[in-house]
């Protein structure tokens, strides 16, 4: 599955740092309030478009190349399943898949609406699903209406609510899409000319409070150690002895 890359507005986001106490103190009671409700934390913020809209994502077929299964595909998977079969036994594979999935903590989702409005929250891998569609009914401007979450391309619409985000892929993190599963009308039109989000919801955009990271401390400089001067030996001339001449015979 390829997940669409998500490119924040210039602009669009107002990073709230702790040097501002005032402005700071508010946004983080804000986002504590509202993760409260919720049961979780959230972001919320505007992406531009940066592939097909759903639309086009929908309609759009890929051509035969693109399925095209060649040789050396196939190859590389005969000897990855023999690998498995007879290099691994099923203790040890089940111990490395165990291994992996403890690496990861967290699933990082984030819902994209088509107003290009962008929901993000923090989930176990283990949760499911449901977890999410439960998120989107307390944040959503319309939960009575009908709606679906579906990834692209191509688009595939989520319907086994039960699985857990570790084993669909997404873990630590995917995009998925919002759409309201209403018939082709006025009333279609109507719903999805206005905002998707609640106003309350809507209003977090841009808020992402950071921590004021520490300055670093700078050691004093270590004061210089003055050790005792080196003495200098003076150097005594050297006594000749006195030379007697050949001639004085003892």
């Amino acid at each position: 599955m390829r997940v669409d890359a998500l490119i924040p507005c210039p602009g669009k986001r107002r990073r709230l740092m702790s040097s501002d106490p005032m402005e700071a103190d508010i946004a983080k009671a804000k986002l504590a309030d509202i993760a409260q409700k919720l049961g979780r934390e959230i972001r919320v913020f505007e992406t531009l478009a940066t592939s097909l809209t759903p639309d086009e994502v929908s309609n759009r077929e890929e051509s035969d190349g693109f399925y095209e299964f060649s040789a050396e595909d196939y190859y590389r998977i005969l000897a990855t399943r023999k690998e498995d079969k007879f290099l691994k036994t099923r203790k040890i594979r089940e111990a490395e898949e165990a291994a992996r999935r403890s690496r990861i903590t967290k699933a990082v989702i984030r819902v994209r609406f088509p107003d290009n409005f962008t929901l993000e929250a923090k989930f176990h891998p283990s949760e499911s699903f449901q977890s999410l569609v439960d998120l989107l009914m307390k944040v959503i401007a319309r939960p009575d209406l009908p709606f679906y979450i579906y990834t692209t391309p191509p688009k595939k619409q989520i319907k086994d609510m039960s699985q857990d985000f570790y084993s669909a892929g997404f873990a630590p993190g995917a995009i998925v899409y919002f759409s309201y599963n209403l018939p082709e009308g006025d009333d279609s039109l109507a719903v999805n000319s206005v905002s998707f989000l609640q106003d309350e919801i809507v209003s977090l955009k841009g808020l992402d409070l950071i921590p004021k990271q520490a300055e670093p401390v700078q050691s004093a400089p270590e004061p210089s150690v003055v050790g005792p001067s080196p003495v200098v030996q003076e150097h005594k001339p050297v006594e000749k002895k006195p030379v007697r001449p050949k001639w004085l015979k003892m």
